[in-house]
C-alpha cells in the first residue's frame, strides 16, 4: 500500500478534481488536497474508474507466449474440447505458474485489480495447476488479488479419484469449491452435487459452479443446486457461472429461480456470450442478485478469443443486455467493477471516500466512450500503488 495523489482527474464523467489515497484507501476527493508525502500523478484530464473485477477466468489454461495454436476441435462437443485440452496441456508441457503469470499480468495491465480463477483439478494433472496459480497469486499479491476455485473440469463422478484430489485442493487453500454441469458432464446430478456440497461444507468454503446446461435441463440442475444451498443455509456462499438457463424466454419458469437466487444472496457470473442465451443486467438488478462478469479462458485450446480486458467485456455486457444510453453503460461497467467485486464476495470498488484505493485512469471523453474505445490504460492503481502504466504492468512477464 502507498500514499498517492492523483491530480487533474475526472471521476467517471465529472469535472476535473483530485483523489487522495492513504494507506491503501481513498481518504479525500476534491480540489487543492493536502498530498504531503504522497506520490503525485497527473491524469491529464482523463477519466478515473474503479479497479476492474475479472470474476470468471482460467489462469492455468492460456497459451499466451506460445506459438499460435491451430485448433482442429471446434466448439460443437464439450467433452471433445475438455479431452483435447487435457491432452494438449501434457503435450505442450505447460507450466501453470508461468502461464498464469502471463495471463494475470496481461489482465492487470488492462485494469483488473481482482481475479477469480477456476483451476483444473483432475487425475492427469493432479494438483499441479493449483500449485502454479497459488504461486502466482502469492507473487502478484501487490498487483492483483487472485481467488482460486478447485474446478473438476474433466468431470467428477466419471473420473474416479477426483473427489479425493478436490479434498486435497481445498486443504491446500483453494478459496472456493467448483462444479461442472452435473447432468451434461457427469450424468449424475445427485452424485456430483452431493460430493461438491459435502466438500464445501467440510472446508467451510463457498461454491462456484459452471452451469452451461441450457433450457429445461439447466433449470432442473439449478433447482437441485438451490435445494442444497437452501437446506445448508448457504446465504451469500453460492455462485453459478454462465447460467445460460436464465436466458430462457419463459418468465413463469425463470422468475421463481431468480427469486430463490436473490433470497440466497447468490452471485451469477457471465461472459455475456454472443452464442448462448444469458442472464441480463436489469434482470439481475431487479431480483437483487449479485452479478459479475469475466473473460473466461483467453487464447487457449478452447478458442482464439479474448485478451483479458474487462473494460472490453463491459462493452459485451452492455451489448448482450441492450444497454445503450450513457447512464445504462454505467450499469455495464459496474458489473465489471464494483458489482463484480461484490459478486466475488469482496469489498466493493468505487470512487468514494473510504473505499479501497483501486482505480484505473482511462482515455475517453465519457465513460461510455472509454468502454468502447479500448485504448491502453494510462494508469492502474492497486491499494494506492501504481502497478501498470501506458498499457503495461511494471512487473515484466515471464
Amino acid at each position: 500500500m502507498s500514499d498517492l495523489l492523483v491530480k487533474n482527474v475526472r471521476v467517471l464523467d465529472g469535472d476535473p478534481t483530485e483523489i487522495l489515497i492513504r494507506q491503501g484507501r481513498i481518504v479525500a476527493i476534491g480540489t487543492d488536497l493536502d498530498g504531503a508525502g504522497a506520490v503525485v500523478e497527473d491524469a491529464g484530464g482523463r477519466i478515473a474508474i474503479p479497479g476492474l473485477a475479472e470474476a470468471h477466468t482460467h489462469l492455468d489454461k492460456s497459451l499466451l507466449g506460445y506459438p499460435w495454436y491451430h485448433n482442429d476441435v471446434g466448439g460443437g462437443n464439450l467433452m471433445a474440447m475438455i479431452d483435447n485440452e487435457r491432452q494438449m496441456k501434457e503435450r505442450l508441457d505447460l507450466d501453470p505458474h508461468v502461464q498464469s503469470m502471463r495471463h494475470a499480468l496481461q489482465t492487470a495491465a488492462f485494469g483488473a485489480t481482482m481475479i477469480r480463477s477456476h483451476v483444473d483439478i483432475d487425475t492427469t494433472g493432479g494438483l499441479r495447476a493449483l500449485e502454479g496459480v497459488m504461486e502466482t497469486a502469492e507473487k502478484l499479491a501487490d498487483v492483483v488479488d487472485i481467488q482460486t476455485v478447485a474446478f473438476p473440469q474433466s468431470g467428477l463422478m466419471i473420473s474416479p479419484g477426483t473427489v479425493e484430489l478436490l479434498d486435497e485442493a481445498m486443504k491446500m487453500g483453494a478459496d472456493l469449491m467448483g462444479g461442472l454441469d452435473p447432468c451434461g458432464v457427469d450424468h449424475d446430478p445427485k452424485g456430483h452435487l452431493d460430493a461438491i456440497f459435502a466438500l464445501a461444507d467440510k472446508h467451510g468454503k463457498g461454491l462456484d459452479i459452471h452451469l452451461h446446461e441450457r433450457g429445461e435441463l439447466g433449470a432442473f440442475s439449478m433447482e437441485q443446486i438451490l435445494d442444497r444451498a437452501e437446506a445448508r443455509g448457504m446465504k451469500g456462499m453460492l455462485t453459478i457461472s454462465h447460467a445460460f438457463c436464465l436466458g430462457m424466454p419463459d418468465p413463469a419458469r425463470v422468475n421463481p429461480l431468480l427469486e430463490r437466487l436473490g433470497a440466497l444472496e447468490a452471485s451469477i457470473m457471465t461472459t455475456a456470450p454472443a452464442s448462448s442465451p444469458a442472464p441480463l443486467v436489469k434482470q439481475m438488478k431487479e431480483y437483487g442478485i449479485h452479478f459479475g462478469a469475466g473473460n473466461d479462458g483467453i487464447q487457449d485450446t478452447w478458442g482464439p478469443y479474448g485478451n483479458g480486458d474487462m473494460l472490453e467485456r463491459a462493452k459485451f455486457v452492455g451489448l448482450r443486455s441492450n444497454l445503450r444510453s450513457d447512464a445504462e453503460m454505467y450499469m455495464a461497467l459496474d458489473v465489471c467493477a464494483g458489482g463484480g467485486a461484490e459478486a466475488m464476495g469482496m469489498e466493493r470498488r468505487e470512487l468514494k471516500v473510504g473505499s479501497p484505493g483501486d482505480l484505473v485512469i482511462v482515455e475517453g471523453v465519457a465513460v461510455a466512450h472509454a468502454i468502447t474505445l479500448h485504448a491502453p490504460r494510462k494508469l492502474v492503481v492497486k491499494s494506492g500503488k501504481v502497478v501498470a502504466r501506458d498499457g503495461a504492468t511494471l512487473m515484466d512477464m515471464p
